[in-house]
């Protein structure tokens, strides 16, 4: 089992940056971390995926903007949102499967509340 709380979610102007905080406990051994992201009236959508090794795959529409990363001994994930855009804007959530790499959000199996990003232009 995996419990996880997101933070860093809030109000910032286009062009700024924000950093998620995904802390992580329970048993986080040879997890894969994940963001996702559901915008206004939209499905949720994969952003970033880290695995144990700290191997990442991320959406192309975040590529060159956001770095996910992890911090081993704080069991923290991390998304760094830079060059925000309006369209960034939705609730984030942070996942959590056992194994390897995935961008579908039904191969995750642990999830956050959320944390919404809003970006204004």
């Amino acid at each position: 089992q995996v419990q996880l709380v997101e933070s860093g979610g809030g109000l910032v102007q286009a062009g700024g940056s924000l950093r998620l905080s995904c802390a992580a406990s329970g048993r986080i051994s040879s997890t894969t971390m994940g963001w996702f992201r559901q915008p206004p009236g939209k499905e949720r959508v994969f952003v970033a995926a880290i695995n144990w090794s700290g191997g990442t795959i991320y959406a192309d529409s975040v590529k060159g903007r956001f770095t996910i990363s992890r911090d081993y001994p704080k069991n923290t994930v991390y998304l760094q949102m830079n060059s925000l855009k309006t369209e960034d804007t939705a609730v984030y959530f942070c996942a959590a499967r056992y194994g390897g790499i995935r961008y579908d959000e039904s191969d995750y199996a642990y999830w956050g509340q959320g944390t919404q990003v809003t970006v204004s232009s």
